[in-house]
This record gives structure tokens, C-alpha cells and sequence, in this order.
């Protein structure tokens, strides 16, 4: 199509003129910008194209009050400092474009309470929920999920869909690998109490010792930050362990740093193992971790929650993504107990 000068004066365009020029109805026009999946693809280019000629945008408040729908999504995270959660977050925004959506994001600071305030307030305006590793009562998730539909990411509720970084088979395979070094008593440096990410390490951090036949030690749960980790040092020398697991690698890093600051060298005086490899080599030495698909688990949570929109009436679906270990530079053979300070 040719472009047209309309000229200054010239009414903007309705969708009855985009209907005209694409040679379509009104109501063509409404589902190509609406739910373009029921088109023909060449239908759908043919009538954006008209639009685009005309310059014409589609009234999101109208659009809202003939389907139904806002077109906007909205993504609740705890924590938007962690590095975990940036590569989610960019993952569900591109999925949720592809989709002809916007994507709402929202931070509670892990505080329960402002989680459930702000998804009530979200609610009126959006057209369902990303909740990723969720702080609020299953009540509550339940609750909104009445009003609007709702994806988890690492929490898992029977009858909802969800989307799960599998954390069990990383963890396991970290203890062997400890327990292979030598380490005959480890600790777990636990993250935040409400995670379910935490009590699925935890738990597997348990088993997996047990069947290794060496000892583990569970230290109380901590917000996952590197002021966190650098606190909990002295604790985990008071283990008397010779190696870790920290929840994630934030915390993981700040243990390094206070063990520095008590003269205990990492990997040589005592290995230590992260969770989600966010850090990757930017630490030193580079960090032993635990994979993690963040941002497999931020398009997946997306794609589950377009379907539920299209087809309220999909069966529910519970995706599992799974994790490994990747041996780096902070794990080393355990040394004798009595050179550990």
C-alpha cells in the first residue's frame, strides 16, 4: 500500500476506515488486534498494514471494554535486586510482546503484605498474574486466582499452573561432589523462610548427605543478600564444617567475603557451593554453583498464562525445568579439621 498524506486537518483514523482500506469487517479489524491467532496470518498483515498506513493505534480503554481485555500483564517479583530475577523478567517481557502484551512489573522487598496490596490494586487493570516465588499465603494466591488468572514460578500449588526450577538434581550432585573432595560434615546456609526454593535445598541438601554418610548442618534461614552472607560466616565456621551450600549465590559471595575477613581462605581452608549461576566467573575465585533457567522459567510462566487467556478452560499444566552442577574454582579436597579455624 502506498502512503497517504491525510494532512493536518484530516479526522484520525476509526477502525471502520482501517475496515475499508483492508478490504475486511469492523470486526476483522478487532481480532487482528485483539486475538490474531484466530486470522489468517495474511489477514492480520493485511490489516495492520492498513493501519499502519493510516496511523491508526487501537484505544486500549475500548479495546478493554469490547473483549474484556486490557492487553497488560503484570510480573510480581520479591526481590528485583537479585540477579536471579532480571533474566526472568527480560524472558517474560519478550514473550509477552510476541503476544501483543505489555508487562506490568512489581517488587515487594519480600514483604508478604505488599505483595497481596499490590496485586489487589493490579487487579482491576490487568489481565492476569506472573507470580514468581510468591511470599503470600496460599490463601491469598488462591483468593487472586479467583479474580484473575495467575501463573507461579517456584511455588507449587496443586490446581494452578506453575512453572518449577527443579533444584533437587543440582543439589544432590554438589553434596556428592563434596563428600567425593573429602568433606565429611557440611552446612546449608539457608535463604528466605517462605521460599519454596529454599525448602526444596534444604530438603535436598538433607537427603543427600544421608545417603553420602556424612553429616550436614541447616543454619536458620536469611534474606538473600551479601551483607546476609558476610554475617552468617562466623556461624558456619561455628559448624566446624569444612564446606557449604548457600541458598543462591548472592549469598553465597558474601560468605566468601566474610570468610576472608576471618582468615579462612575459599577453596583451600573451606569449599563453598551457590545456587542459580547469576554470577557466573564475576567473582573470584569463580563460584561453584548449581544451574538455574531463570529466564527459561520467565518465558515458559508467560506462554502459560497467554494459553489461559486464549482457552480458560486448558487443562492445568505444571512445567519442571531442571538444574545440574558446574564445578568451578571454590571447591577444593576437604582439609584436616584441625587447620580449620
Amino acid at each position: 500500500m502506498a502512503a497517504r498524506d491525510r494532512g493536518p486537518e484530516t479526522a484520525a483514523p476509526t477502525i471502520t476506515s482501517v475496515a475499508a482500506l483492508a478490504g475486511v469487517s469492523r470486526s476483522t479489524v478487532s481480532r487482528a488486534f485483539s486475538n490474531p491467532r484466530v486470522l489468517r496470518p495474511d489477514t492480520v498483515d493485511r490489516v495492520h498494514a492498513a493501519a499502519a498506513e493510516l496511523g491508526y493505534v487501537p484505544n486500549p480503554t475500548a479495546k478493554a471494554l469490547s473483549t474484556g481485555r486490557h492487553g497488560l500483564l503484570a510480573m510480581i517479583v520479591p526481590d528485583i535486586a537479585n540477579p536471579f530475577f532480571p533474566p526472568m523478567i527480560g524472558a517474560a517481557q519478550g514473550r509477552a510482546e510476541t503476544a501483543g502484551l505489555a508487562l506490568l512489573l512489581g517488587n515487594t522487598d519480600e514483604d508478604p503484605a505488599r505483595e497481596h496490596t499490590m496485586v489487589t490494586r493490579l487487579t482491576p487493570q490487568t489481565d492476569g498474574f506472573v507470580l514468581a516465588a510468591s511470599r503470600m499465603s496460599e490463601r491469598q494466591i488462591r483468593s487472586l486466582a479467583g479474580r484473575r488468572p495467575v501463573v507461579l514460578v517456584n511455588r507449587d500449588l496443586p490446581g494452578l499452573p506453575r512453572v518449577l526450577v527443579d533444584s533437587a538434581d543440582g543439589v544432590r550432585a554438589a553434596v556428592e561432589h563434596l563428600a567425593e573432595l573429602g568433606h565429611r560434615r557440611i552446612a546449608y546456609l539457608a535463604g528466605p523462610t517462605r521460599s519454596w526454593a529454599n525448602a526444596q535445598r534444604k530438603k535436598a541438601v538433607k537427603r543427600a548427605a544421608e545417603r553420602a554418610r556424612i553429616d550436614a548442618v541447616l543454619l536458620p534461614g536469611r534474606v538473600s543478600s551479601y551483607e546476609a552472607g558476610m554475617q552468617a560466616a562466623p556461624d558456619l565456621l561455628a559448624t566446624r564444617a569444612t564446606a557449604a551450600v548457600a541458598f543462591d549465590d548472592v549469598l553465597a559471595h558474601g560468605v566468601m567475603a566474610g570468610l576472608v575477613q576471618h582468615g579462612v581462605s575459599v577453596p583451600d581452608d573451606f569449599s563453598l557451593v551457590g545456587c542459580d549461576d547469576v554470577l557466573k566467573a564475576q567473582v573470584y575465585p569463580p563460584l561453584t554453583t548449581v544451574s538455574s533457567h531463570a529466564a527459561d522459567a520467565g518465558e515458559a510462566a508467560v506462554e502459560l498464562l497467554v494459553q489461559h487467556l486464549e482457552d480458560p478452560s486448558a487443562p492445568e499444566r505444571r512445567v519442571l525445568l531442571g538444574t545440574s552442577l558446574i564445578i568451578r574454582a571454590t571447591t577444593a579436597p576437604a582439609p584436616s579439621l584441625s587447620s580449620v579455624p
